[in-house]
């Protein structure tokens, strides 16, 4: 696993080091161990896990400003996780309203020792940030308008919102509330990967 990995990290130009690569590893074992109990992603086969979850999650790196994000709708932790581990200075808030995800992510972060992630078992409608939320994200969660219906009172017009989808959803950028604009649309290119990637970058 640890070349497969290295090799999968690379392909993106990210950098990282052991102690980062390893704690990638530990984070897909447990991602293994939890999913045979809890069914947290729809495959655990491993190279499945590395492409289709892994580096998915980590191919919007680049895309990081800011000092607080928070990732809602994070199931196992992706991409938070995975982001979290290479950037160590910055803040992560995981948010699921799912009580089993977020006990598997509460062991994640006690065993890997990141003291910059924290966890919240709520709704996203219901979550109160105590300060500014620079970048607010999510995979695979909802529609446009219901990602922004749900996050208006942490987005402001200092705040991001990147949305992670397949295929450019036009429809849903059209039904867009006048309130927001779609600033950017960024298209991913996964390594070993056919699928379109693409990610909707959102403001007011």
């Amino acid at each position: 696993m640890t070349s497969t990995l290295a090799q999968a990290l690379r392909s993106l130009n990210l950098e990282f080091t052991d102690e980062q690569l390893s704690k990638l590893q530990q984070y897909l074992a447990l991602l293994q161990k939890w999913n045979a109990a809890f069914n947290l992603i729809a495959n655990s086969e491993e190279n499945e896990i590395i492409h289709k979850h892994l580096i998915d999650s980590l191919a919007i790196n680049y895309l990081l400003e800011g000092k607080q994000i928070l990732d809602f709708g994070t199931g196992a932790g992706l991409p938070g996780i995975p982001l979290a581990i290479l950037n160590p200075n910055r803040t992560f808030v995981l948010l699921d309203s799912n009580g089993k995800k977020t006990r598997f992510l509460f062991q994640v972060k006690l065993a890997l020792g990141l003291e910059n992630v924290t966890i919240e078992n709520c709704r996203i409608e219901h979550y109160k940030s105590n300060g500014q939320i620079d970048i607010v994200m999510c995979r695979a969660f909802s529609s446009l308008p219901d990602i922004v219906g749900k996050t208006t009172g942490l987005l402001d017009k200092g705040s991001r919102l990147l949305a992670l989808k397949g295929q450019v959803p036009e429809s849903e950028i059209q039904a867009l509330s006048k309130d927001y604009k779609v600033t950017q649309i960024h298209k991913l290119d996964i390594p070993n990967s056919n699928a379109e990637r693409h990610v909707v970058e959102i403001g007011r």
